[in-house]
């Protein structure tokens, strides 16, 4: 039997990617698996596992999407077609992120990956996400139809993240009375939550709060700053 072994080690973007894999030639040249072991690992920066995290491999030719999602000790494995190119992406709560890429080698005639593929991630949830597509009535708490692709998105990720409760935090600029800014902003809050249960979250893991125009992360007195300033926050508590 013949072994050649490769490391492709990699840092990209706060995540600590590390993938090899030893080919082997086989003297009977018996049938190979046309397939590659890959074993994922993600962890926090102190190497605490994450559990629940969906790891998304998407093939060169776009039309193939394998996910996997971590278990308690932050791992899981499957396997990945040889001869092709994968995207590497992490499941976040308002976005998939593409972090790096994976090149499995075809294999010749008798060869086999002796051993796996490992992809190593080191990842940090922000628990504060601003919900920069959801937007309201002026004036008022009504959702408009263009929140729901969104909302839906961070249900999704709140199911998979079932053990995690969050806060709902409505935000407004500094127009107009303070006690009606503080109740447009719950009321808002209010109604994201009412939607994402709606879409099965449970109510208990979720508490809406209105802070009115308290919180501001911009400038008031710019049309700008007002603008980001009416904002939905989602707060992993």
């Amino acid at each position: 039997m013949i072994t050649n072994c490769l490391a492709r080690p990699g840092f990209l973007a706060g995540l600590l990617f590390l993938s090899f894999g030893c080919l082997a030639q086989n003297n009977a040249k018996e049938k190979a698996d046309q397939s590659a072991t890959v074993q994922v690992v993600v962890t926090n920066y102190e190497n605490k596992p994450l559990k629940g995290e969906e790891v998304i491999f998407i093939s060169s030719d776009k039309n193939k999407q394998l996910r996997g999602r971590t278990d308690a000790a932050g791992k899981f494995s499957f396997k990945l077609p040889a001869g092709d190119v994968y995207t590497i992406k992490l499941k976040t709560m308002t976005d998939t992120t593409s972090y790096s890429t994976m090149n499995i080698p075809a294999l010749a005639p008798g060869e086999f990956f002796q051993g796996p593929f490992t992809v190593n991630i080191q990842y940090e949830a922000p628990r504060t996400f601003t919900l920069n597509n959801v937007h309201f009535d002026t004036g008022k708490p009504t959702l408009r139809p263009a929140s729901y692709k969104e909302l839906d998105e961070i249900a999704g990720y709140m199911k998979i993240k079932e053990e995690e409760s969050y806060e709902i935090a409505g935000h407004t600029d500094n127009v107009g009375k303070e006690e009606d800014n503080l109740k447009l902003s719950q009321q808002r809050a209010e109604s994201v939550k009412a939607y994402l249960v709606k879409k099965g979250i449970d109510a208990s893991r979720l508490k809406a709060k209105g802070y009115g125009a308290s919180q501001p992360v911009a400038d008031n007195s710019t049309a700008e700053g007002r603008q980001k300033n009416r904002r939905t926050e989602v707060v992993t508590l």
